[in-house]
């Protein structure tokens, strides 16, 4: 029989069994809500906590390239290599107490300071400082961006708590060349000037992570680690022709020199593309070193205007053949000396009597009042449009990093004077691209090229990204484009200058242009300043180049003489890189009076 007694301890057993049975489902629930429901959550948060600082995976930044694939600015490996400081002390603890045969890190820091060129001081202070800010420090830099031997040095000090990380750099191995185009990047990886900066969506990379967690040795702990990878950036290849750039460099650099100008430029321009396959300048920045030179940083050619002068005289001529029906063997009556019904006075570079000049002779004399008398077939509105469609004022499509555009003042704002000086290039301003442009547009039967000077992006996984160009424009019909061509074909071969721009068994047309410079102080233009400059294109017969050099105040020779010798060099070899056949036909001559 039961009684109360032995139904007491029953009770309170059962009551006890109950509430442990509960608290045990409670923590069974707890432990599959952390374990399973919301594993990934907790996961993260504890590896989070856990793990400390990330390291980073560097990406690759693009490489660029030439027409042809050769490197002109591309990736290198450095180094960043840190220590662990925890670790240290605690091997250097262990070595002390007789439990570790490594080396103390007084010892290591003096031989790491002569790899990475800094003193032992500065490497145990790097140690010390860490631990003096948090005793539990697991991080602190030795030295960043340290060279492959310097990091396999490191590497064979067998020391756990030193580990380089590889922090890809750039690197320039032709220095110079084409530097004034490809720009360069701040000691941090930003890129700061050229295409470098201008073309950062395809160059980019995109660095990735990793974390882990390491045993006291320093040992990663299997299991521990996430990683997200670095994406490398594209490679960007241009027009330019590596070799040619290099040549071209060298040769402005040098007629500079010979000149006494304060700078110069050659363009190249494939005509029936508008790719351009040079943009030499002299001086140029090494990227490399690109505080070497003071105040050179960009691209002149996209960066700087300048009045053209007589190279606009074709340009004028043209238009006077397009929309005022003259033809190269077309006359003017001219003297040196012209004065206008308006009273706007124009004046050759040459003493001469009145001429009778065809429109040929003007442009072989580069006849300021011959071309100044021809401009009036036109209205100088028509004049003002047909230098516009021309792309004078409008940049180019290049786009280039600083590029600045020509300016032609509305025609109401023309006055006396600068209705006729627009003629022969005053009072307008240009750019070299736009300058090729125009040529182009004659040497291509009257249609101008968009200019270009990125070929295309790859990106890492295969895709290629084409730059978008506008569309090409008819300037000129193509019987104008064919006769202004000959008549710039007649500049060269009867010209003052023919001996020195002659290229044999080539035809060759082109023109010459001295224009003034504007004093910025005093206003005007400054005395015996100018900018001189020297286009034109080759086969005459059959376009296929446009070479322009331009030099910024030559001293010794202040007319676009100065280019004769630059002009003639640089086609030449332009003739010879792309191996452009010799003519098989001779240029009729045209003549210069009528």
């Amino acid at each position: 029989m039961t009684t109360r007694a032995t139904r007491s301890p029953r009770r309170r057993t059962v009551v006890a069994l109950a509430v442990v049975l509960a608290v045990l489902a409670g923590f069974i629930v707890r432990l599959v809500d952390i374990q399973v429901v919301n594993a990934r959550e907790h996961i993260s948060d504890s590896m989070d906590r856990a793990l400390g600082a990330e390291q980073i995976l560097y990406g690759t930044r693009g490489g660029i390239v030439d027409e042809n694939g050769q490197t002109l600015a591309g990736s290198i490996l450095l180094y960043d290599c840190q220590v662990d400081p925890l670790l240290i002390t605690q091997i250097d603890t262990d070595i002390l107490a007789g439990e570790s045969d490594d080396d103390p890190w007084s010892e290591v820091s003096e031989d790491a300071a002569k790899i990475t060129g800094q003193t032992t001081e500065e490497v145990q202070a790097i140690v010390a400082d860490a631990l003096a800010e948090d005793p539990s420090s697991r991080f602190a830099y030795l030295k960043k961006r340290v060279t492959t031997e310097q990091y396999r040095e490191l590497a064979d000090l067998d020391a756990p708590y030193i580990v380089c990380l590889q922090h890809p750099a750039r690197a320039y191995p032709d220095g110079a060349v084409a530097g004034n185009l490809v720009g360069f990047v701040g000691s941090d990886g930003t890129p700061l000037e050229g295409l470098e900066k201008a073309q950062s969506d395809c160059l980019d990379a995109t660095d990735g992570w990793r974390t882990f967690q390491k045993g006291k040795d320093g040992v990663v702990i299997p299991g521990t680690e996430r990683q997200q990878d670095a994406l490398d950036g594209g490679t960007l290849q241009l027009t330019i022709n590596r070799d040619l750039q290099w040549y071209l460099q060298q040769l402005i650099g040098e007629q500079v020199q010979n000149m006494g100008a304060n700078h110069g430029s050659i363009l190249v321009v494939e005509t029936k593309t508008g790719k351009i396959r040079a943009a030499a300048e002299a001086p140029t920045i090494d990227p490399n070193d690109p505080t070497a030179l003071e105040d050179v940083r960009g691209s002149r050619i996209f960066e700087d205007t300048f009045e053209p002068g007589s190279t606009f005289k074709a340009l004028t001529a043209a238009t006077v053949i397009d929309a005022g029906g003259q033809t190269p063997r077309s006359t003017v009556i001219a003297s040196s000396r012209e004065t206008f019904a308006n009273g706007a006075r124009v004046q050759d570079a040459f003493a001469h009597p009145a001429y009778e000049y065809t429109l040929t002779g003007v442009l072989i004399d580069s006849s300021n009042a011959g071309i100044a008398k021809f401009s009036e077939r036109v209205p100088a509105a028509i004049r003002a449009e047909y230098f516009e469609k021309f792309g004078i004022g409008s940049g180019s499509a290049v786009d280039f990093l600083g590029e600045e555009t020509g300016v032609i003042w509305p025609v109401d704002q023309w006055g006396a004077q600068t209705t006729y000086n627009t003629s022969f290039g005053q009072g307008l301003t240009t750019t070299m691209p736009e300058l090729a442009g125009a040529y182009g547009a004659i040497a291509n039967d009257g249609v101008r090229m968009p200019l270009s000077l990125i070929e295309a992006c790859t990106m890492p996984d295969g895709t290629v990204v084409e730059p978008e160009l506008p569309e090409p424009t008819r300037v000129l019909k193509e019987s104008t484009a064919a006769q202004v061509s000959e008549m710039l074909e007649n500049v060269f071969v009867q010209g003052g200058l023919a001996k020195q721009v002659a290229i044999p068994g080539y035809r060759i047309g082109g023109k010459t242009g001295t224009g003034e410079k504007a004093d910025l102080v005093n206003g005007g233009y400054k005395a015996g300043a100018y900018y001189t400059t020297m286009i034109g294109f080759a086969p005459a017969d059959d376009p296929e180049y446009t070479v322009v050099v331009t030099l910024d105040e030559p001293t010794k020779v202040t007319s676009s003489a100065a280019n004769a010798t630059a002009f003639q060099r640089a086609m030449t070899q332009v003739l010879k890189t792309y191996r452009v056949m010799p003519a098989t036909t001779a240029p009729e001559l045209l003549p210069k009076f009528g």
